[in-house]
């Protein structure tokens, strides 16, 4: 009787355990899915016409430095021009959704009457896929033109990125071209990409010049080698 107790005992305490290390190895499960959960609309911070908030860093991937020197420029191009870009970055797009569509939703949410969205840009930038989309209001439009737009996102702001996720070059130069667009200067036009793989050169290495020397003189030894006996004997015969 008591061996049987003593093994209820025992049973109830590995039961205990067992739960307790579920729970924990729950707990710890959830907590590592929780940063790799998709981004919607309604969790971007909420930004609104002429609030002078124009970098929502949502994923975190922007020096301090880089966003003083974003802010400094697109606030001087709304007080200049009237145009108010926002620059927005996040983690990972619902199942479903395209970079596209979610800047578009965006776009509305933020700016929900025409006349909020007549000098509206938004750049959002999904750093999970680094797919970069822009949204443009009407009056924004007149003076960048779609095709422009388009290379700013796939050409200007991706040549940083594929060089090893350099988010921060990659929003510093974006925001030199639009500006310089928006402000009615001739586009700079995209980044010129340089073929890192090395290029061979037209002349020869020193190496290369000493075999070469080295095979013209074995050259020279073996015609004199051959060419002296037959004068020496010719010279002999007369």
């Amino acid at each position: 009787m008591l061996g049987f107790n003593a093994a209820q005992r025992s049973l109830k305490r590995f039961v205990r355990s067992l739960g307790l290390l579920l729970a924990a190895s729950f707990l710890s499960m959830a907590s590592f899915a929780a940063p790799v959960l998709a981004t919607s609309v309604s969790q971007i911070p909420a930004v609104t016409a002429g609030d002078g908030n124009w970098i929502v860093d949502d994923a975190d991937v922007l020096s301090r430095l880089s966003e003083g020197q974003l802010s400094s420029r697109l606030k001087a191009l709304e007080a200049d021009f009237g145009d108010e870009v926002h620059l927005v970055t996040f983690r990972r797009l619902d199942y479903g959704e395209t970079i596209d569509s979610f800047t578009d939703e965006l776009f509305t949410t933020w700016f929900p009457t025409a006349e909020e969205r007549q000098n509206q840009v938004i750049i959002a930038l999904d750093i999970s896929t680094n797919t970069v989309a822009i949204h443009l209001g009407e009056e924004t439009q007149k003076r960048l033109s779609e095709e422009v737009a388009t290379s700013i996102a796939e050409e200007t702001m991706m040549a940083p990125i594929r060089k090893g996720d350099q988010y921060n070059q990659s929003f510093l130069d974006a925001s030199d071209r639009l500006i310089a667009v928006l402000s009615g200067e001739e586009d700079p036009g995209p980044p010129v990409i340089i073929d890192d793989m090395r290029v061979e050169g037209t002349f020869a290495s020193a190496e290369e010049t000493k075999e070469s020397n080295a095979t013209v003189i074995v050259i020279v030894l073996l015609i004199l080698s051959t060419v002296i006996p037959m004068v020496t004997y010719y010279a002999y015969v007369r």
